[in-house]
């Protein structure tokens, strides 16, 4: 399989649909599960990934290698799913006070949700969070993101990060405790 260095040189080679396959091929997933956690509808998250792909293309003369390849497609990814998320709530689309609500319809009839009502609650709390709290929450607490990447992808700092996770863990457990009746 290749490696960062061997999708540049591809692409700088002049093999750039190649190249961008391998870019694909290797990182589509893991970008994909990533969008998919902070919007949970795939046709969200696909339109998100797609658009990541495109603005990562268009800039991948820019790439400078100042961070892997990976780290530069999350944060453009990362960025997407933020505006979206942002932009879907100043339209009005849905208020963040609506929003568990939302979430728990949708993944109520999404034939490929399997959760307990305790997985469902956690969504509908990971979704009434403020979008950059809800991406930094997501970032921790699923993908085990460490505190220095998670500040190269959103350029903030570690010190702001670990405020913004503590602040969103514990409205999260606030939440599932208001709804759940669980001993803590």
């Amino acid at each position: 399989m290749a490696d960062d260095s061997d999708i540049i040189r591809l692409y700088k080679s002049g093999a750039k649909e190649e190249a961008f396959n391998q870019v694909v091929k290797i990182y589509g997933e893991r970008l994909y599960w990533h969008i998919r956690r902070l919007v949970l509808v795939h046709e969200d998250a696909d339109d998100l990934l797609q658009n990541t792909f495109v603005k990562a293309w268009s800039a991948m003369d820019s790439f400078r290698g100042d961070s892997g390849l990976f780290t530069w497609l999350w944060r453009i990814a990362t960025n997407e799913t933020l505006t979206f998320l942002n932009k879907r709530q100043i339209t009005g689309a849905f208020s963040l006070s609506q929003e568990p609500e939302r979430v728990g319809n949708l993944l109520k009839t999404d034939r490929n949700f399997d959760g307990d009502a305790l997985q469902l609650t956690l969504q509908q709390a990971i979704a009434s969070l403020p979008a950059k709290q809800r991406v930094v929450f997501t970032m921790r607490y699923y993908d085990e993101t460490p505190y220095e990447q998670i500040s190269k992808v959103l350029g903030t700092s570690v010190g702001a990060l670990k405020a913004s996770y503590h602040h969103a863990y514990n409205k999260v457990l606030d939440y599932v405790k208001k709804r759940i009746d669980i001993d803590y």
